[in-house]
């Protein structure tokens, strides 16, 4: 649109029928600017790390029975036994405004190092990748109930279920839950999180008000941008609690938001009358 022209800025116009033509043009320009980098300013990392993606719904269910007993009953059955003290959505683009990839990354090792499998998409995803978070070798920074299950189905503890776009299937992962039986019968009832580490745009708050209004309570880690107002933050708060079983919090410092986080699991296993989480009940090997 005309209206989103910005001023001294390049631009070119998308059209469907000249996509080749244009998608050229657009690597050529590239091209010719490389020139005109700063060395300076281009940090490059000398190092690469591998990953391990492809987790969907189907392939999650097929990893726990194979083709003719496929189900969530093993995840949870875990979840029920403690082994496994609940589950959480991480996901989100990058802030410019803080230090890149520090709160991604910093709850997804804080999670499973309390035996809380995490799912991912997106830039969260790429954050983890980095850091070799999606792959088994991590299995020793997860906590021994995580780590024992995680071995035995064969799957790290940080799962990669795609692009932004694709934060629906963990919902879709949720739900299964809720129907297998044994952990309520809600998604609002189920041991759960969700993250948006770093999040940055209106888009991430429509994505985190869906999630919530689909049961899942959720941390966006950073500024408030309803805090001058008492009765939003009472309504994304308490009242959505009371009315889809879930609150919408924001909480800009990384390590309180995965403390409340925790306590709310926690809080959903006593409800639900689960035994209780202790982690040293089981393996404490540190081998994969």
């Amino acid at each position: 649109s005309p209206k989103a022209h910005i001023t001294g800025a390049s631009r070119i116009q998308f059209d469907e029928h000249r996509a080749m033509e244009i998608a050229k043009e657009i690597v050529k320009l590239a091209i010719d600017n490389f020139p005109n980098r700063s060395k300076n300013k281009v940090q490059i990392p000398n190092y690469v790390n591998h990953l391990v993606a492809g987790f969907s719904h189907e392939y999650l269910n097929y990893m726990q029975g194979g083709i003719y007993r496929e189900s969530f009953r093993p995840l949870n059955d875990n979840i029920m036994n403690g082994r496994i003290r609940g589950a959480a959505g991480v996901v989100g683009c990058n802030n410019a405004r803080v230090t890149h990839d520090d709160a991604q990354t910093y709850i997804v090792k804080e999670l499973i190092k309390n035996d809380v499998l995490v799912v991912t998409t997106g830039c969260n995803a790429i954050a983890c990748a980095k850091l070799g978070l999606l792959t088994p070798e991590v299995m020793n920074i997860a906590g021994p109930g995580l780590r024992e299950v995680c071995q035995t189905i064969g799957i790290p503890p940080v799962l990669h279920m795609g692009s932004c776009v694709d934060n629906s299937r963990i919902l879709t992962v949720l739900a299964q839950c809720a129907t297998e039986g044994g952990l309520g019968e809600d998604i609002s009832d189920l041991p759960v999180a969700g993250f948006a580490p770093e999040w940055m745009s209106e888009k991430a708050i429509s994505i985190g008000t869906y999630v919530v209004a689909s049961g899942v309570t959720t941390w966006m880690v950073g500024h408030h941008p309803y805090s001058n107002s008492p009765e939003v933050v009472g309504l994304i708060t308490e009242g959505w609690k009371k009315k889809v079983g879930a609150a919408y919090y924001f909480e800009p410092d990384p390590e309180k938001a995965v403390l409340e986080a925790l306590a709310h699991i926690d809080a959903k296993r006593a409800a639900l009358k689960l035994e209780e989480y202790n982690p040293t009940r089981y393996a404490q090997s540190e081998t994969y």
